[in-house]
């Protein structure tokens, strides 16, 4: 997708801020340091839009880009960073949560897993915990240019099996530095903003 205009709006910390207007989220969630961040900026062929670090757990708020003056990219605040007390866990759950019940059902939600790694327990949980939610959810294996050729096939089937995803939606090996499926990831993502545009139009001539 070619991309015109992408634009920083701002970082929500509290439900009150999030935009209210009909546009659909794209939704990027993760571990911390998963990639969030540069994923997105190669989604949109920028650098630096979305602030990356090397320190996991730097975004605490809801991040929210415009992207064409259609719709949203949202970086939410990455979850399983060990120096987080339990206050701040509560507070990164209250966000999300708040975030997920106001941008259902029209948002994507794309939830980033490190290939090398593999998928975690917080990964499951996280998987789960959307699901709960009734949200379409795609799986983005990130950083699998550390895979050699001939074991992504297996580490992509490890994901899948861990989380538990149904046969038709595999997850998508992407990355950032080398742009491996990008043009598949923006597949997806075209196809459930045309959808969440439909159910909008719909919704107004009711």
């Amino acid at each position: 997708m070619k991309i015109s205009s992408a634009e920083f709006v701002l970082s929500a910390y509290a439900a009150d801020q999030f935009p209210r207007d009909d546009r659909p989220q794209v939704a990027f969630v993760g571990r911390s340091n998963v990639g969030k961040s540069s994923l997105m900026n190669k989604l949109l062929n920028r650098k630096g839009l979305a602030r990356t670090s090397s320190t996991p757990g730097r975004t605490r708020a809801v991040n929210l880009f415009l992207i064409d003056e259609r719709f949203y990219f949202a970086d939410l605040p990455g979850y399983g960073f060990a120096k987080a007390g339990k206050d701040e866990r509560q507070r990164w759950a209250d966000l999300v949560e708040d975030y997920l019940a106001y941008a259902l059902p029209e948002a994507l939600v794309v939830l980033l897993v490190d290939s090398k790694v593999g998928a975690t327990a917080l990964d499951v949980q996280a998987y789960e915990y959307l699901m709960s939610f009734g949200a379409p959810v795609t799986v983005a294996a990130t950083k699998v240019d550390r895979i050699s050729r001939s074991k992504r096939a297996k580490a992509m089937a490890d994901v899948r099996r861990t989380l538990g995803l149904p046969d038709d939606a595999p997850p998508v090996p992407v990355s950032a530095k080398t742009g491996d499926g990008i043009r598949e990831l923006w597949r997806t993502i075209s196809a459930r903003l045309q959808e969440a545009g439909a159910g909008v139009y719909a919704r107004r001539q009711k």
